[in-house]
């Protein structure tokens, strides 16, 4: 028994751990920086240099975004090596968002070099945050295998409300104000998601610590109660051939994941030029007022319900780790102002254009809704195996881009561009939201679960190698936007995502049989 980990389990919040939604701030600010950045970088390589950007070609700012994106998922590997066998999770995770903080910081002065340093700094940086947080939780629920699902959909919730708050607020200020100002927030709040941590995580008593304070901290515990039971490494070990069948079982899941990250993340990419160029954005009259109106509660009450979960998480840690706390309040606070004088702008101004990065808050306002919803699912009788939720997630995926390359039929090539209907993207984010729910945060679970725990760092570090290279697959395959347009159509562009994720989805499900035989009883 673990007593760090029954101990993080007495002070619950909305029935689990207090720890748990210390991570789930932590990678809130993360990911706000990162997709408060990822929103703006295409759109401002591409926007040409009167307007503040640097008049890139569409195929080459592609190419960029694939190459950092899979940068970011690919120095994970070597930032779980460090954590495992130098820093411990809880020390990495910390350099690791000071670095980004740098890299932010340098992308602000908008300029070719700084550029390449801050996209750097950013891939360095999170190679040491990203698969540590992931690793915190393993350890953290290591003895309560059947809330994982649970919670990893929560924690993915925690990683969406920073990806909506990112994009709705850098993407407004960038398009409407200043690249550097877009950029430039990112970085304040991923400095101060740090600070946070900083100084909150002892919430976790020896979980994330170094090997040798880890090492120490057991020997004392040891030298004082004189039971074995405390030192992890006594777990029970499954057999060679158990263990080998299982990494088996993870490395299908990192293929298919592949599939997955290749069209998914178009969002970043094709979707947001088709969001630029090809949608609707003004709107005049009764839609401008009606859009306002929903604009602001999309912003408000998922704000609110977050800051509600920061209230009763104050409720339980305030008097034990004060100053992260107030650091914690203090950027919500700033992002209340910035909120209530977006939304007092907005109001002002009689005309309605609908800025071409909105769309991407959709992704995260989706998950924020639907992620309770599908934990409560994974958690009841009705829950499927893996493997049939990879088939299921890949098939909504496809089903997506279906209603963009429907959306797009009458765009042709060569033609004055026709602007469509927002409704097509608006379908395609949520049915990609929902396939999302279906692989991203059941894939970490299911890597706690099969891997041994002293390569869960390592392992973490490997899935990432392979969303990698989704990634790179996604830029490069998206570079070839306007060829394909032009030899075929943007409709049948978008009908290369449709098929090919549901044929994958389709192989895999089709795998579950042996599926199950691979993971010896894990569920």
């Amino acid at each position: 028994m673990n007593t760090d980990i029954e101990n993080l389990f007495k002070d619950k919040v909305l029935g689990h751990p207090a720890g748990l939604f210390v991570l789930f701030f932590t990678e809130m600010w993360e990911r706000f920086s990162y997709y408060g950045m990822r929103a703006l970088l295409v759109l401002f390589l591409i926007s040409s240099i009167t307007d503040g950007g640097f008049g890139w070609e569409k195929a080459e700012a592609l190419s960029l975004y694939g190459t950092y994106t899979m940068g970011v998922y690919l120095t994970p590997v070597i930032g779980g090596l460090i954590a495992d066998k130098l820093l411990g999770y809880r020390w990495a995770v910390i350099l690791g968002a000071l670095i980004m903080t740098l890299g932010h910081a340098a992308m602000a002065f908008e300029t070719p070099l700084m550029l390449y340093v801050g996209l750097g700094c950013l891939m360095v940086g999170n190679g040491l945050f990203k698969p540590n947080m992931t690793s915190i939780i393993s350890n953290m629920y290591k003895d309560h295998e059947e809330k994982k699902d649970g919670a990893y959909s929560i924690f993915y919730m925690g990683v969406n409300a920073g990806a909506f708050l990112g994009i709705m607020l850098c993407g407004y200020i960038g398009e409407n104000y200043s690249w550097s100002l877009g950029f430039g927030l990112a970085g304040i709040f991923m400095f101060l998601g740090m600070l946070q941590f900083y100084f909150t995580q002892n919430i976790f008593g020896s979980i994330g610590l170094s090997p040798k304070k880890k090492l120490a901290l057991d020997s004392e515990t040891i030298g004082k109660d004189g039971d074995q039971d405390f030192v992890e490494v006594n777990e029970e070990e499954a057999s060679s051939k158990v263990v080998f069948d299982r990494l088996i079982a993870v490395g299908v899941f990192c293929v298919f994941t592949v599939f997955f990250w290749a069209a998914f993340e178009q969002a970043g990419g094709s979707m947001t030029i088709f969001a630029e160029e090809y949608t609707q954005r003004n709107l005049v009259g009764g839609y401008g007022t009606l859009f306002k109106y929903v604009d602001a509660l999309l912003t408000i009450i998922p704000l609110g319900i977050i800051t509600y979960v920061l209230y009763i998480l104050f409720k339980k840690t305030f008097a034990k780790y004060a100053v992260g706390n107030i650091i914690l309040a203090v950027s919500f606070l700033v992002i209340w102002g910035i909120v209530g004088w977006k939304i007092n702008r907005d109001f002002s101004n009689d005309q309605v254009e609908v800025p071409a990065t909105w769309f991407g808050i959709l992704n995260s306002l989706f998950i924020i809704t639907l992620a309770p919803l599908f934990s409560k699912w994974w958690e009841s009788k009705y829950n499927m195996s893996g493997p049939l939720k990879f088939g299921f997630g890949l098939l909504l995926l496809g089903l997506g881009f279906g209603f963009l390359s429907m959306g797009s039929q009458s765009i042709v090539a060569g033609e004055p561009i026709m602007k469509v209907s927002m409704f097509w993207l608006i379908a395609a984010y949520l049915f990609h939201t929902m396939g999302e729910l279906c692989i991203s945060p059941v894939s970490l679970s299911y890597i706690s679960k099969l891997v041994p725990a002293k390569w869960i760092g390592f392992m973490f570090g490997v899935y990432y190698l392979f969303i990698a290279m989704g990634n790179k697959l996604a830029g490069t395959v998206g570079s070839y936007i306007e060829e394909i347009e032009k030899a075929y159509s943007i409709s049948g562009f978008f009908l290369i995502f449709t098929v090919i994720p549901i044929v994958a989805g389709l192989l895999i499900a089709g795998l579950n049989p042996l599926m199950k035989k691979l993971m010896h009883g894990v569920k």
